[in-house]
């Protein structure tokens, strides 16, 4: 059922001021700003690869401080065990009985600090969290909340001490974004409200109101953006992307050879959803091939894997998504 129009006039209208509201605190990385938007409509989690340096922490701390609901931090580290996680039963010797001791990943928004920091048996315990939304603590299973949220950051330069994201974890992400350096313009920006927040630190300035925007906004958001008309060739221009990812051999024979793996119907569900979610932040009541093409990359790139000849010749998921767009003809 379509939401009333003015309903949907407030929510594009909460949703347009929380998108200025992060560019004025994120400056140079409105592409992440969008993103994050867009995981948030979705209701799908994010992994953010940059540099250090590039506000990938603070614009998920940011978006957490706007938004209703509990927020935890954890930093992946090689010592981080699965429990502090999840949580652990704690004997309660006047009880005589165990009682669990929820665990950071029982909020509704969790940042994942420098996830790949963490060894293999950490990571794989937000498998079961990210894809099912619910805990297994011994024989018990607990439910997550109805809003979650995983945004998880990398960093792709130290390689030291760091572990790499299983695929099949990698592929419960909704988007793989990766960010780059501002230019010269908002490098200026950066340094003026850099010196600004520092005024306000010596000046014990009170922090200004930020408005907060609900979880029932939220989710009336997710019902208008899957209210969204797609036309069947934009959704079928959306499949043909993600079937030339698993026989490529159609379009070309080379491109083929180099990819091992393509995308499962996971990756099509959630092509789908980014494109819905971003045409909605444009306020359009519609999905264009354009809104598929802008979202792939970020989609895809992390679920179309090069084989072992591909690597060793420098192609990468990215580089292969790039190719199947070129190849695939729009509708």
């Amino acid at each position: 059922m379509d939401a009333p129009a003015d309903d949907t006039a407030r929510l594009h209208g909460i949703f347009r001021e929380l998108s200025e509201d992060l560019s004025t605190e994120i400056v140079g990385q409105a592409g992440l700003i969008e993103r994050l938007l867009i995981a948030l409509l979705a209701d799908g989690h994010l992994l953010v690869e940059g540099a250090p340096g590039l506000a990938k922490t603070s614009a998920i701390r940011a978006l957490a401080t706007r938004l209703e609901a509990d927020f935890a931090r954890v930093q992946f580290t090689p010592d981080l065990l699965p429990a502090d996680l999840t949580g652990t039963e704690i004997w309660r010797p006047q009880e005589g009985r165990f009682e669990f001791q929820p665990g950071p990943i029982f909020h509704p928004l969790l940042l994942a600090d420098e996830i790949n920091r963490a060894p293999a048996k950490v990571q794989s315990a937000l498998l079961e969290a990210m894809g099912e939304r619910q805990v297994t603590v011994g024989r018990q299973t607990y439910a997550l909340p109805q809003l979650f949220l995983v945004m998880a950051t990398q960093n792709p330069i130290e390689q030291e001490g760091t572990f790499p994201l299983p695929e099949a974890q990698l592929d419960r992400f909704l988007m793989h974004v990766r960010i780059g350096y501002p230019d010269a313009e908002r490098e200026a920006e950066i340094l003026q409200l850099a010196r600004d927040r520092a005024r306000d630190v010596l000046q014990v300035r009170a922090p200004s109101g930020v408005r907060r925007v609900t979880q029932a906004d939220v989710f009336a958001a997710r019902g208008a953006v899957l209210d969204l008309h797609v036309a069947p060739q934009v959704e079928r221009y959306l499949i043909e992307l993600v079937l030339a990812s698993r026989d490529a051999a159609r379009y070309d024979a080379a491109l083929a050879r180099r990819i091992a793996w393509g995308a499962s119907p996971r990756g099509s569900i959630a092509l789908e959803r980014c494109a819905r979610a971003r045409a909605w932040l444009a306020g359009r009541d519609f999905v264009t091939p354009d809104d598929v093409r802008a979202v792939a990359p970020d989609v895809l790139r992390h679920r179309v894997l090069p084989g072992y000849e591909a690597t060793a010749e420098g192609w990468d998921g990215e580089r292969l998504v790039g190719e199947l767009l070129a190849k695939v003809p729009l509708p």
